[in-house]
């Protein structure tokens, strides 16, 4: 009794030497003598990291340690950790809160990516770089600091923080990463330290209810589409080190009434203020040399003076700035883009320095500075009729747009008409082209309203696409009959060899027409706005169907494609609002873009036995076309095939069909060959015996 209960005291004090047993929570690897915890393996819940493990000191949460952990509700940190790795923490949609010690150095790309329940985190004072989509998707973090230890903030790092709220970057911060705050659309304010050099691309777009940004003095450049879409961003004061505004760097900031660029800014890019539509005041300091493409286009500016370093004004750079009064352009502009000042319907005159080497003025009247290309006519220019100089032998893309213009005399001198150049003079009646003139560019008298007439003279050999387009009182288009390139009939204008329709006036008698079968190509706007045709019967010689061909054909109810047509361009039958019914007599056609916006009530037929059709097809319901009577058609599988002459024969489904031959067709007499029940509407027909015969002729009926 004694030695037995000595041999159980022995064993009890034997089992308290031994380590207590418990469930591991990490695994991990052990590097010169410091450990990094490789993957979780917890329940989840609040969980502390802890500082060492086997007498060594944890210093790193490797790459997706916790990656996926959605229980995970809190985490601590100690401060032997000082990197987190990629995708550390990533989707543990359950966490709310991170205190990020002292110790980190570096937060590792999407350490806590798509974190959606995280509120709110503190930065350690000795992290030195936020990296590439660090908090992507933390859509609850309302706020964060990121402290003067902080050197860089990556790509896209706090890409879609919908809650943050206010943002206060570090003195020593030197590069915003492309996208680092992009549709962060709750961030109000945003304050930019000194020491920021760099701004990525997009950095702050869509920050839609941003008010107000403190750009820092070490800023050099504003990258493409760094503020884009801030529509509640009311002011900017562009610091004096900024010596570049990027592309579309504040594009569509709505509300912006004020900018005030710095001293040493030489460039604005294209599209830097496109469609900021609140904007009436910038001032473009002596230090700039150029203006990009459509800097300005639809702001609401009532003045510019340009200053004395300005070289080039791109293409639409001004473009849409309606309240435009007045413009004076300097003796340093050499180069003066397109449409620079079209659609500025507010603007009376346009000044040019009397020193400017490449541009004049003339009464108003912005020309080349030999008086050769007539560039642009304010549209608010008093008078309603205007008579070009006799000096001038261009006129040159988007020259016109005036409503009130009521008549324009075209000199002898004028050999071309550029695009768009009366473009919108919904005031102009009549318009006699000279016989100087060789061009007319694309929609050269485009929406000229209450025009009624043209006359074409034989010098012209080009005209572009919708030249006439959208003229809705256009009764009839003249063209002299000795024109070598161009002719007219009925009032239509057709290329010279009437293979293409260029254009069918919007306002011709009748509601019906039937393109020629020498037509092979319907060209872009041909009938654009013909308001009152509900018909159009289209040839069997047309392959292709241009651009816009019926857009706004309002009236239209129901069109015929034939099988000759393979190619249909873009919204070439946009807005046909009483459209009902496509009939496609082929197989399916090659198609441009949004071919039939905005006729939500169209279905396409096509018939049996025809190939590539789809439901839906380009957007809009099919449907198989029955016809009234069985069809032979005409395509790949007509004619002589291995041992056999055949075609297919379409019609409607499990309908019978007899095929009968003859050998001529002067000798009455027709022979059945096979009866054929059509399956899904079509079934083809072979006949081996047809070398049997000197002539075979076929026709179909019904038993």
């Amino acid at each position: 009794m004694k030695t037995a209960s000595r041999r159980l005291w022995l064993l009890v004090l034997w089992l308290l030497t031994l380590p207590v047993v418990v469930q591991a929570q990490f695994t991990f690897t052990t590097n010169n003598g410091t450990i990094t915890i490789t993957r979780y393996t917890g329940l989840g819940g609040a969980v502390t990291i802890p500082s060492a493990t086997n007498g060594h000191p944890v210093t790193g949460i490797g790459d997706s340690a916790f990656y996926s952990c959605l229980s995970l509700t809190s985490v601590t940190i100690p401060n032997s950790v000082s990197s987190i790795g990629y995708e550390a923490f990533g989707y543990c949609s359950s966490l709310t809160k991170v205190t990020i010690p002292d110790s980190v150095t570096n937060i590792g790309s999407c350490a806590f990516y798509y974190c959606n329940n995280l509120t709110s985190v503190m930065i350690g004072t000795n992290v030195t770089s936020i990296g590439d989509r660090a908090f992507f998707s933390c859509t609850s973090l309302t706020s964060v600091m990121i402290g003067d230890s902080v050197t860089s903030i990556g790509d896209y790092a706090f890409y879609s923080c919908t809650s943050l709220t206010s943002v206060t970057i570090g003195t020593n911060v030197t590069s915003i990463g492309s996208g680092a705050f992009y549709y962060c659309y709750g961030l109000t304010s945003v304050a930019i330290g000194n020491g920021v050099t760099s701004i990525g691309i997009s950095a702050f777009y869509s920050c839609t209810s941003l008010t107000s940004v403190m750009i820092g003095n070490g800023v050099t450049s504003i990258g493409i589409n760094t503020f884009g879409y801030c529509s509640s961003l009311t002011s900017v004061t562009i610091p004096d080190s900024v010596t570049n505004i990027g592309s579309s760097a504040f594009s569509q900031c709505t509300s912006l009434t004020n900018v005030t660029t710095g001293t040493n800014v030489t460039s604005i890019g294209s599209r830097a203020f496109f469609s900021c539509t609140s904007l009436t005041s910038v001032t473009i300091r002596d230090s700039v040399t150029s203006i990009g493409d459509y800097a300005f286009y639809a702001c609401r500016l009532t003045s510019v003076t340009i200053g004395t370093n300005v070289t080039s004004i791109g293409s639409g750079a001004f473009f849409s700035c309606t309240s435009l009064t007045s413009v004076t352009i300097g003796n340093g502009v050499t180069s003066i883009g397109d449409y620079a000042f079209s659609s500025c319907t507010s603007l009376a005159a346009i000044s040019v320095d009397t020193n400017n080497p490449a541009y004049s003025s003339v009464g108003g009247v912005l020309c080349n500075k030999s008086q050769t290309t007539l560039i642009q006519y304010p549209p608010r220019k008093a008078g309603t009729s205007y008579t070009i100089p006799n000096s001038v032998t261009n006129i040159g893309n988007d020259a016109f747009g005036c409503r009130s213009l009521t008549s324009v005399t075209i000199p002898n001198s004028v050999i071309s008409i550029g695009d768009y150049a009366f473009c919108g003079c919904s005031s102009l009646t009549n318009v006699t082209i000279p016989d100087s003139v060789t061009s007319i560019g694309d929609g050269a008298f485009s929406f000229c309203l209450s025009l009624t007439n043209v006359t074409i003279s034989d010098s012209v050999i080009s005209i572009g696409d919708g030249a006439f387009s959208s003229c809705t009182r256009l009764t009839a288009i003249s063209v002299d009959t000795n024109n070598p390139a161009y002719s007219s009939v009925g009032g239509v204008l057709y290329n010279k060899s009437q293979t293409t329709i260029i254009q069918y006036p919007s306002r011709k008698v009748g509601t019906s027409y039937t393109i020629p079968n020498s037509v092979t190509s319907i060209g872009g706007s041909a009938f654009g706005e013909c308001t009152s045709l509900t018909s159009v019967t289209i040839g069997n010689g047309v392959t292709s169907i241009g651009s816009s061909a019926f857009i706004d054909c309002t009236s239209l109810t129901s069109v015929t494609i034939p099988n000759s047509v393979t190619n249909i361009g873009n919204y070439a039958f946009n807005y046909c609002s009483s459209l009902t019914g496509v009939y496609f007599q082929g197989n399916a056609p090659a198609c441009g873009v949004y071919v039939f916006t905005g006729d939500s009530n169209v279905t396409n037929y096509y018939l049996p036995g025809r190939s590539g059709w789809t439901n839906p097809w380009q957007g809009r319901p099919t449907a198989l076309w029955f016809l009234p009577n069985p069809l032979i058609l005409s395509n790949p599988r007509f004619g002589v095939q291995t041992n056999s002459f055949g075609f297919i024969i379409s019609w409607a489904t499990n309908i019978p069909v007899v095929v009968e031959a003859r050998t001529n067709l002067i000798i009455p007499g027709w022979s059945p060959v096979r009866t054929n029940t059509l399956t899904n509407g079509s079934s083809y027909f072979s006949d081996p015996k047809w070398t049997n015969y000197p002539g075979r002729f076929y026709r179909l009926r019904s038993p």
